[in-house]
């Protein structure tokens, strides 16, 4: 999936604090955005969708600390418990996508991402085709419903920005193999 439908997830998530703890809803925010899109530094440091990505694991620490929010809301435990929350959705999300090939619509990759734990790669769900396919720009879209509707200022502009960065991706995304630097292959 795009990393900006990651990010869209992740502040949806977030929105939730604009109702229940509004001032900690922009450092929520925050929070989420960066650990949504923090899982895909991996594709720079290691093992894309390995090193960084932690299906399983990711809840184990995602689960203690959204209830160390919920009983203790400060901009620390709240921020530890969006950005985690994020990070863990990411990696959920990256195994109902396709594999982490460089043209995913060929099929040629069974590895979605890795789960620590069980020690192998879970296969890719397909469920959206592609990163920047239609269905991932329409999970965009509809992710970043609650963040416009709830918030205003600088997280609703940002997440306009993103979905209009979205759809400009999901119109090239089929060219940008040939476009993409052969380091980065």
């Amino acid at each position: 999936m795009m990393n900006t439908t990651h990010g869209a997830v992740g502040v949806a998530l977030a929105s939730v604090t604009v109702v229940l703890l509004p001032e900690f809803a922009v450092v929520a925010a925050v929070a989420a955005l960066l650990g949504s899109v923090f899982p895909d530094l991996d594709l720079f440091a290691g093992v894309h969708r390995r090193t960084l990505h932690f299906p399983v694991l990711g809840w184990v620490v995602a689960l203690p600390a959204t209830a160390w929010a919920a009983l203790s809301p400060s901009a620390a435990s709240v921020s530890v418990a969006f950005f985690s929350l994020g990070a863990a959705a990411h990696a959920a999300m990256d195994a109902a996508g396709a594999g982490h090939e460089l043209r995913p619509w060929d099929r040629t990759s069974e590895q979605a991402v890795y789960a620590h734990v069980p020690g192998r790669w879970i296969a890719p769900r397909r469920w959206i085709r592609y990163d920047g396919a239609p269905e991932d720009l329409g999970l965009m879209s509809l992710a970043t419903v609650p963040t416009l509707l709830l918030y205003t200022g600088p997280v609703r502009a940002i997440m306009l920005a993103a979905l209009g960065i979205s759809a400009v991706y999901t119109l090239i995304r089929k060219r940008m193999p040939e476009l993409t630097p052969e380091w980065l292959k």
